[in-house]
């Protein structure tokens, strides 16, 4: 990935969790924080609920395509997780693709505006 790194920390995740903002769709949540850097981190979940190892590690890997496919069209200095929903198993790369290029960059991009970055209470 360009412009990304990987969150792995998990005091970065309960930052994110306490203090970003987020939406919420029936494939993922994701939230979003800036982080003061000139580069992203990207952080991807599943949990046990999504399903046995083979669902989770095939929901990241759909994440990861639709991120990497939209990485360009996203503003640099933020975090993000995105926590993958059981429903993302049951549908194909582009479906995920798609819905990320309508609705997800939309929500990344005023979320993102809608810190304040002046006062850098973040």
């Amino acid at each position: 990935m360009l412009y990304t790194e990987i969150l792995n920390d998990n005091k970065d995740f309960l930052a994110l969790y306490k203090k970003g903002r987020y939406v919420a769709s029936k494939y993922s949540v994701i939230y979003v924080r800036p982080n003061g850097k000139p580069f992203n981190r990207l952080g991807i979940t599943a949990g046990k609920k999504v399903g046995n190892a083979v669902c989770r590690n095939r929901a990241k890997r759909i994440i990861r395509l639709a991120y990497r496919n939209f990485e360009i069209n996203m503003p640099v200095g933020m975090d993000i997780v995105i926590v993958a929903r059981a429903a993302i198993c049951n549908i194909k790369s582009d479906e995920y693709c798609e819905y990320i290029e309508k609705y997800g960059l939309n929500d990344i991009n005023k979320m993102f505006r809608s810190f304040d970055l002046k006062n850098k209470r973040i």
